[in-house]
């Protein structure tokens, strides 16, 4: 198993910067952000949103890891204690060595430095910096924390262990990295995509096929095929039974044809831009950057899903939060930041645009969903997560009981407030209560409550036994610290009916 982090550092936080803070976030580490931007931190949490949205859809009822942001006020405090350090600062070559310049006179001994940049050299943007023998490129594709692939490119100082723990780190974060064995302008994947992108302006500019038309071509085709199984191995299946081989020799004389204009660019004037800008308007009929940005992932992540299912392709770097945090030590304070004053609050987040029905309100089957994600982070933060599931120990729910008390819609904001009730025995009795943040954001009108009843498990004897100390320890605390209030309205309460009244069928 890959030996993964506890800190990282982002330095930059624009659309690959705030992927990359995503990404490291879902593994679960601590990440320090510096960014000059006054609205850097603004975009970084419109990222951190959209990924949240896509991890519910990925792993729906788990907790995921989370680690925690810092906004740095400096490069040398953002990489004080980093493990790896991710610069994501425009492609201006001055800019990144002057940025890396500052990384390499902060950083720890035995760091990784990895560039985002999508072309440029390391071996230039290494040439003047402090421990340039620890700096590669480390390039990913946006976005970042749904596409796994980062394409990792030593320079001339770069340290040949300094490549082999970044492939470690990579890795262990839940990207597939692909180690580039020569440095070259734009590495592997940004080559690829020029020669489709210079073939592609060739075709607008000539009036073969529109803007709207090529994407057609790629999204209904090309891009299905390309998705599960490359460029290679999509030819490989158009040989037949006669294999790859039989391949190459039919189209071997094809290449020899003048199809394409890969080494000629078309002139770049208005109205060609123009041109292009008008097509791809109108093929996105209407949807705005942040609509489109929504769709994609959703897409991306059933293609992930489906590509798991199958055990093949980008699917088999998914790594299940559960799984992955089997040898993970929650933070110890992970407890005291769900107290918001005297409210345990052991979930926040929204209504997400699959929650709802056809009359945009919350599904029903929701409220127990996220009634069930504030129960999975409590036992998280009690020491019952996935790492004590692993030792053949468990809370499992006996009884639960909803009161659906109001309506909420697509993209509102909610959060869970509990109750716990426990001797530390082997029962564990919870009553959430779920609220709409109010527009002032300080407060919250009630939703639903949800009522659970939960048994500690002795899985491989098939029954309920004494929770150990150090989680009947937490629970008790948590128990007496509430124990002066009244208790919530609702609380033991049944269906029930007026007896008065006659049953009609």
């Amino acid at each position: 198993m890959a030996r993964g982090i506890s800190k990282a550092a982002v330095i930059g936080g624009g659309v690959i910067g705030g992927g990359w803070v995503a990404r490291l976030i879902n593994a679960g580490c601590a990440v320090s952000v510096f960014d000059p931007n006054p609205d850097a931190a603004a975009g970084i949490e419109a990222v951190l949103a959209r990924n949240h949205s896509a991890q519910l859809r990925l792993w729906p009822g788990q907790a995921p890891r989370r680690g925690k942001i810092h906004y740095a006020t400096s490069i040398a405090e953002a990489v004080a204690g980093a493990e790896l350090v991710q610069e994501s600062v425009p492609e201006r070559m001055e800019l990144k060595q002057a940025v890396h310049a500052e990384i390499g006179a902060a950083l720890e001994a035995g760091a990784v430095v990895g560039s985002s940049t999508s072309g440029l050299l390391p071996s230039i943007i290494q040439k003047n910096m402090p421990n340039g023998d620890r700096m590669l490129a480390a390039h990913p594709y946006n976005p970042v924390y749904l596409l796994p692939v980062v394409e990792i490119v030593g320079g001339d100082r770069t340290a040949p262990d300094a490549v082999a723990r970044a492939l470690e780190i990579y890795t262990a974060i839940g990207m597939v990295p692909v180690h580039i064995k020569k440095e070259i302008d734009a590495f592997v994947g940004d080559r690829l995509l020029e020669a489709m992108w210079r073939e592609s302006l060739w075709l607008v500019r000539d009036g073969v096929a529109s803007a709207g038309e090529i994407d057609d071509v790629v999204r209904y085709g090309l891009g299905l095929r390309f998705a599960q199984m490359g460029q290679f191995m999509t030819y490989r299946l158009g040989g037949g039974a006669g294999g790859f081989r039989h391949f190459l020799e039919q189209f071997a004389p094809s290449l020899t044809w003048p199809w394409t204009r890969l080494m000629d660019v078309p002139e770049w004037n208005d109205a060609l831009v123009e041109r292009i800008v008008a097509e791809s308007d109108a093929h996105a009929e209407g949807l705005s950057v942040d609509e489109l940005e929504r769709i994609r992932d959703n897409n991306l992540v059933d293609f992930l899903k489906v590509l798991a299912a199958n055990d093949w392709g980008a699917g088999r770097a998914l790594q299940n939060p559960v799984a992955a945090s089997l040898d993970e030590k929650m933070p110890e304070t992970m407890l005291e930041e769900m107290f918001d004053g005297d409210k345990l609050v052991p979930w926040r987040g929204r209504v997400e645009d699959d929650w709802t029905d056809y009359n945009n309100h919350m599904t029903e089957y929701r409220y127990l969903h996220v009634f069930s994600l504030a129960t999975d982070e409590l036992l998280l933060a009690c020491g019952g997560g996935a790492g004590y599931v692993a030792q053949g120990f468990s809370f499992y729910t006996a009884e639960t009981h909803i009161r659906h008390i109001d309506e909420v819609a697509a993209g509102a904001e909610i959060y869970v407030e509990t109750r716990v009730f426990s001797d530390g025995g082997k029962k564990l009795h919870l009553f959430h209560a779920m609220y709409a943040v109010d527009g002032a954001g300080d407060g919250g009108h009630l939703l639903a409550t949800g009522e659970h009843l939960l048994l500690h498990v002795d899985m491989a004897a098939g029954r309920a036994v004494p929770m150990p100390a150090s989680i009947a320890e937490a629970f008790v605390r948590i128990a007496k610290s509430q124990a002066g209030r009244d208790l919530p309205q609702g609380m033991g309460a049944g269906i029930s009916m007026n007896k008065t009244k006659k049953a009609t069928n």
